[in-house]
């Protein structure tokens, strides 16, 4: 770099000395590989393009396939998958989906011929139970490496990893309860994806355990993983009176903040509302979103290794490696107000 104060820029970034910087800026042995990646990141960070002799060549390509980008958590997954494929050495090929857009199928044919060396998918067409599975062995048939996220396919020869969705709504339910509620909704997304079913699932299963109700078919309101859908879901919930309403996404979470709202009611000292995924930025809302999160860093980085023990020849379990979620609690949830 030109001058001092460049490297001195990039070793307070990425937390060593100027010296270490610059070895591993002129390409010097005898720094650790976990050195150098930072000293990288700084580079990419504070926007400075990387040395000729720096550029890795590429190990090869994985198509990464996430639905759309509204929804906080499918860049966030896109992100992590993609820097722990960089730091591998391979080269991610990014296909995100839209209403109206690329289909899977037609991103899957591109990657093909492009000669990727795998695929994750991530929350694909493998997460919707109406939709048939052969494009998956298909694709299996012809040899090629596939890691499968939040959507398990038993009859598929493929890994999968997975939040634990139906342990989630025990979280969820429970903290409620400790807060006073007893009159708690669900407002979920169509029951024709694995993780809504799933949630369905775990969600009837604590009202039952933790509640003693056995019909949890009044206290679940379907429509869309949107906005615009939990406002709808929640609007029927709190007509039936809840008190307290756990959402299958943050956004869904932020359309009921929004349908509470509507009816002169306040978040949460009249009606408590829990998220799903901790998506960036959830800290930061009006009220801060109490929510469930995924682990979001652990099972990208447990994605990536999977696909390299596949594209190694290992055959990781074809099980399904669940991952615990985490209740995060901030403001959005409080004490069951009493009856007036």
């Amino acid at each position: 770099m030109p001058t001092r104060t460049t490297l001195t820029d990039l070793a307070e970034q990425a937390g060593v000395s100027t010296a270490t910087v610059s070895r591993v800026l002129n390409g010097k042995a005898g720094v650790s590989a976990d050195t150098r990646q930072a000293v990288l990141a700084a580079l990419d960070v504070l926007g400075y393009e990387r040395p000729e002799k720096l550029r890795r060549r590429s190990a090869g390509l994985i198509g990464l396939v996430v639905p759309e980008l509204t929804n906080p958590v499918f860049p966030n997954f896109a992100q992590k998958i993609e820097s722990a494929l960089a730091h591998a050495g391979y080269t991610p090929l990014l296909c995100t989906q839209s209403p109206g857009g690329t289909t899977e199928d037609e991103y899957v044919q591109m990657l093909l011929d492009h000669g990727v060396d795998g695929i994750i998918f991530v929350s694909g067409l493998h997460a919707d139970t109406q939709a048939a599975p052969d494009r998956y062995q298909r694709l299996r048939s012809l040899g090629t490496p596939l890691v499968l996220v939040n959507g398990f396919v038993a009859e598929l020869d493929a890994p999968s990893i997975s939040s634990d969705d139906v342990g989630s709504m025990d979280l969820a339910v429970r903290h409620l309860i400790s807060q006073g509620h007893a009159k708690i909704g669900l407002a979920i997304g169509p029951q024709r994806f694995l993780p809504a079913t799933r949630k369905m699932e775990g969600f009837s299963r604590a009202l039952s355990e933790r509640l003693g109700i056995t019909d949890a078919a009044p206290h679940i309101a379907t429509s869309l993983f949107s906005v615009e859908g939990g406002q709808a879901a929640a609007t029927e919930l709190l007509e039936s009176g809840h008190t307290a309403i756990v959402c299958g996404s943050d956004l869904m979470a932020l359309g009921a903040i929004r349908a509470v709202r509507s009816r002169g009611l306040s978040v949460p000292e009249d009606v408590s509302v829990v998220g799903y995924d901790d998506s960036p930025l959830m800290a930061f809302t009006d009220p801060p979103l109490t929510t469930i999160r995924q682990s979001v860093d652990a099972m990208s980085m447990a994605v990536v290794n999977t696909m390299l023990a596949e594209i190694a020849g290992a055959n990781p379990p074809r099980t399904e490696l669940l991952f615990s979620p985490e209740l995060i609690v901030r403001d959005s949830t409080a004490a069951c107000p009493r009856p007036s």
